[in-house]
């Protein structure tokens, strides 16, 4: 065990006098571990001579490690956390308003770490060890965990909790947050409803989950949807016939992998009316163009793009890595299964803005073709906040989904306020 300070000494004395008195041989429920502790605080407190302050900082402490996740759990109860990093004992570092900042306290010891490892994964009925030394998984919460372990990780034990908001963010809240305009959200509203499927680009960070799930709240209610992802997180709004697919990973007890290629093959046999990919990342993207080009319109995914067009030299990595098929061949089927590309950004100010609405119109020889139609200008920043202009910067050309869903306010171009 690494070094400590006197007041982890003193800590770890107290969790190990709790530890000497605890009934192992039955389940001690909360209230009866909080009276253990308040005793062994007062007993010590006496022959050391602590502040009340101090105290009370111990009981806390002591109860966040015995019961709880230790000194992660101060972070977990906060609201305004959005991100928890463990880089092993070398400091815990958090993301609250968009900064990026080193959190005062950290845990008094590596196994602590490890024990804190062990309990998340078990509760997520996975395993993390050696011989598996990354996992991915959601917590009870629906947090994001990751995971990754010595001797891969050379500094020690990593965690890393992406935290989501405990109600979806809305369409509503991103205009108020000027994410994106006014006409843009009526667009892509018209969009979802007329069962244009939608690609969703951009870089870590850059909020490609958050604005998933806001989009989602223009599905039908009478629509069938079939959700897949790694790890559960999407948090779908106002759809009553949904399915939640979820990967798993071949465990220690010889449970076969299960992965998104998988659950998209099986979501076909569902009867779905829209299927949403949380994210492709490699192979998969095969068969998300397949599903786009068998009649599965209106269909969402995400992927980590540079840009636009990156988005689609991305896609088409992505499918070469599953399998040889000519390019062209590929190109002709992202051409024929997206319709649209949103691409989001995080800009220098940690804003989150919609940067990019990009029609996919079609093959010009063997080049995909992209039509923009909504492009954000950076106009200047004031106090700190940048500040721009959300700009239409073409019409939408292949209307027909429009037509067959009875809104021809398109037929001469994009009109705000159609809906």
């Amino acid at each position: 065990m690494e070094q400590v300070s006197g007041t982890s000494e003193r800590f770890l004395e107290m969790k190990s006098r709790i530890l000497e008195r605890v009934d192992l041989s039955r389940e001690v429920p909360d209230e009866e571990m909080q009276e253990l502790i308040d005793e062994v605080v007062l007993s010590c407190g006496k022959e050391q001579r602590i502040s009340l302050n101090e105290k009370c900082r111990l009981k806390r402490e002591l109860f966040h490690a015995l019961r709880k996740m230790d000194v992660l759990q101060e972070l977990l109860d906060e609201p305004g956390v959005t991100e928890i990093m463990v880089n092993g004992m070398d400091g815990i570092f958090l993301e609250k308003g968009g900064k990026l900042v080193r959190w005062e306290k950290n845990f008094y010891s590596r196994e602590r770490i490890l024990d804190i490892i062990q309990q998340m994964a078990g509760a997520c009925n996975r395993v993390v060890n050696e011989s598996q030394p990354i996992v991915d998984a959601r917590l009870e919460n629906g947090d994001r965990l990751h995971v990754v372990l010595p001797p891969v990780a050379v500094n020690g034990p990593i965690i890393t909790i992406r935290r989501f908001p405990e109600s979806p963010v809305t369409m509503e809240k991103l205009l108020e947050l000027e994410s994106l305009s006014q006409e843009e959200a009526l667009f892509l509203k018209d969009a979802v409803r007329s069962g244009y499927s939608i690609l969703i680009a951009g870089g870590t960070g850059s909020g490609k989950t958050t604005f998933l799930n806001a989009l989602s709240e223009y599905i039908p209610r009478d629509e069938r949807v079939i959700v897949i992802e790694d790890t559960a997180e999407l948090q779908i709004q106002n759809v009553e016939n949904l399915v939640r697919l979820e990967t798993r990973s071949s465990g220690a007890e010889d449970c076969k992998e299960i992965t998104i290629r998988d659950l998209i093959r099986a979501s076909l046999r569902m009867r779905p009316s829209r299927i949403i990919v949380g994210e492709v990342r490699g192979a998969e993207a095969f068969e998300l163009l397949t599903c786009l080009n068998t009649g599965h319109d209106g269909s969402f995914s995400t992927c980590h793009a540079n840009s636009t067009q990156d988005t689609v030299g991305r896609l088409e990595t992505m499918v070469l890595m599953g399998m040889e098929l000519p390019l062209q061949a590929i190109r002709r089927q992202i051409a024929s299964g997206i319709d649209l590309i949103v691409y989001l950004g995080r800009l220098r100010d940690k804003s989150r803005r919609l940067l990019e609405i990009t029609e996919v119109t079609g093959m010009e020889g063997d080049q995909v073709v992209l039509n923009p139609l909504f492009l954000f200008r950076e106009t200047g920043e004031v106090s700190g906040r940048i500040c721009g202009t959300q700009e239409k910067t073409g019409d939408m050309k292949n209307i027909e989904k429009f037509q067959r869903a009875g809104i021809s306010a398109y037929e001469k171009g994009i009109i705000s306020g159609s809906s």
